[in-house]
């Protein structure tokens, strides 16, 4: 886990833009990161401000384009009736944005929380997934490139290079050249089907809870695009909090009619060859965190892999793979 602020210049330089705004500051507080340029820490405001607190992202140059991108999007998002963290300042040209704190603890936090709690917050979470569907087609397709079949195998490749290669869990000759070809036909089916606005990351960790009736938030939505029309259900239930079987089936029931499915393919085979996918480019970034000194999602590797297993039993490229996939991968699933 990485904890940063910005460098002492660059402090002087947004210390002086908050007076200016008329917030002198009273004290930072560092927040906890992965390996993103951008930096984040909560800024306490002296005296009786409306807001006590407030998010400060700072981009440097290499990233500052996604500043704008995030002020787009929280328009897009606030005007389809999806709740974001209000922008309270920015200047985008020099990398400086305030956004409204809304606590602490994301959906990803409450692990400790039962599923009797959890469902309310992922149902209203399938909601508002449902809604950035919705969006105006042509303003998404204008803000970052699709997620398309070639970003998807490059997804993937990542985590043939850094996890499974290294590791040995390919197979012998025969298993990786089947592997290999099942997941460039998952990737060439998911690229080449219907395409609808996604958040693109929409999992409990970019979920903040704001009340105790299922209220959210959603966080780190600048990449915002579009995308397979499954993908971000497939993230929603298949990162960091595992919905127990019987809540996923609810969900799926009332999320799969409303999705667009490629002709002859049902919408419960474009959901796992979504969520198969997913999952596994989710061990990719968890690794990739890890090499670079972020190493609090390693974790997940495990149950996030046995889910992988779980969703490539459940679709024709996947099927006869599975079982042998299970044995060679059981070391890693267990961990």
């Amino acid at each position: 886990m990485s904890r940063s602020v910005p460098s002492a210049a660059a402090f002087d330089d947004i210390e002086t833009w908050l007076a200016g705004l008329g917030r002198p500051v009273a004290e930072i507080q560092p927040l906890p990161g992965d390996v993103s340029p951008r930096r984040y820490t909560r800024v306490v405001f002296a005296g009786g401000e409306e807001e006590a607190s407030a998010i400060l992202a700072t981009y440097p140059p290499e990233v500052r384009a996604s500043c704008a991108r995030f002020r787009r999007t929280s328009e897009l998002l606030t005007g389809a009736g999806v709740p974001v963290p209000r922008i309270l300042a920015a200047d985008c040209e020099n990398g400086f944005m305030l956004v409204e704190d809304l606590g602490t603890r994301t959906l990803g936090d409450w692990k400790d929380r039962p599923w009797s709690v959890l469902r309310l917050y992922f149902e209203r979470a399938r909601e508002l997934g449902e809604r950035i569907a919705r969006l105006p087609v042509e303003s998404v397709a204008a803000l970052n490139p699709r997620l398309d079949s070639e970003l998807l195998r490059r997804e993937l490749k990542q985590t043939w290079d850094l996890f499974l290669a290294p590791r040995g869990l390919t197979g012998d000759g025969a298993l990786t050249e089947a592997l290999a070809a099942a997941l460039d036909e998952i990737c060439g089916r998911l690229g080449s089907g219907p395409a609808a606005p996604c958040h693109r990351d929409f999992m409990s960790r970019n979920l903040m809870p704001v009340d105790d009736q299922g209220g959210l938030a959603v966080l780190d939505h600048q990449d915002l695009r579009l995308g397979p029309a499954f993908y971000d259900l497939a993230s929603l239930l298949n990162d960091t909090l595992f919905p127990p079987p019987e809540i996923e089936e609810e969900l799926l029931a009332a999320a799969l009619p409303n999705l667009q499915t490629a002709p002859g393919e049902s919408a419960r085979t474009g959901y796992h060859r979504a969520a198969a996918q997913r999952t596994l480019k989710a061990v990719g970034t968890y690794t990739s965190f890890s090499l670079r000194g972020a190493d609090r999602h390693l974790p997940l590797i495990g149950p996030t892999l046995a889910r992988c297993v779980g969703h490539l039993a459940r679709i024709p490229e996947g099927e006869p793979l599975a079982e042998d996939l299970g044995r060679l991968w059981r070391p890693v699933l267990t961990e």
